[in-house]
């Protein structure tokens, strides 16, 4: 299976915007973000174990999976500049996609990256197990609690959910060169999970342009507010 599909082609536009989603998320948090960003083919990124590849085992190496993730990306190079949006854990799945471009010398032209430490920070609060990822969910407000609350749903996502926290939690920052690309670091106001200085410390992931911005809201304030006008921004670069 591909890992990232477009809904919407555009091949008349200048720019391949990529969304990466968050921890035990899927490709349909991002539907109807096409309709708004019409100057991009926007394509999602769909990890094992959920939505079309619910069949196949969840990763349980982050960098190996951005690795995937960048050789399709560049197979796939026709010219256009490539632009990497991640949510959470998929800023750093979009970061390591992005510094696994650069490798390939087809560095990417803008990484935006939401709710997220910056790649050095450590991880040591990531939830263990599977009563650990859901609370950690339910405590987010990603998720309807309704649904939540229900085994069936619950059974549907625990192992992809489990697997991409297990996987959060491993990750460690690599000694590499910083990025060239301008990076755009989004954090909420009220996000429990970040604080506004570990979002800032992305200005060490690059020597290239960075700019923070703090916007109102909890963790998944994009849930209620997509970023359109920073992504509309970063596309520009």
């Amino acid at each position: 299976m591909p890992w990232t599909r477009t809904t919407a082609p555009r091949a008349s536009a200048p720019v391949r915007l990529f969304c990466f989603p968050h921890a035990g998320g899927s490709p349909l948090f991002f539907r109807g973000w096409a309709a708004a960003l019409d100057g991009t083919e926007l394509y999602t990124v769909c990890y094992p174990g959920r939505a079309e590849r619910l069949g196949e085992e969840p990763s349980r190496d982050l960098r190996a999976m951005a690795r995937r993730i960048g050789e399709e990306i560049a197979a796939q190079d026709d010219g256009r500049r490539v632009v990497l949006f991640g949510h959470s854990m998929g800023a750093l799945v979009a970061y390591e996609t992005a510094a696994d471009l650069q490798e390939r010398g087809a560095p990417v032209a803008g990484l935006v990256v939401s709710g997220a430490r910056a790649p050095h920070l450590p991880r040591a609060d990531a939830p263990e197990g599977p009563e650990g990822a859901l609370r950690t969910l339910a405590e987010l407000g990603g998720t309807d609690p309704e649904l939540l609350a229900d085994p069936g749903f619950r059974e549907l996502i625990l192992p992809a959910l489990t697997a991409d926290f297990a996987m959060l939690g491993d990750y460690r920052q690599p000694d590499r060169p910083p990025l060239s690309c301008p990076v755009t670091a989004l954090v909420g106001d009220s996000d429990p999970r970040v604080a506004p200085e570990q979002a800032a410390a992305w200005q060490e992931a690059t020597r290239g342009a960075f700019r923070l911005r703090t916007v109102a809201g909890g963790h998944f304030y994009l849930a209620a507010e997509p970023p359109f006008d920073v992504l509309r921004d970063g596309c520009r670069v």
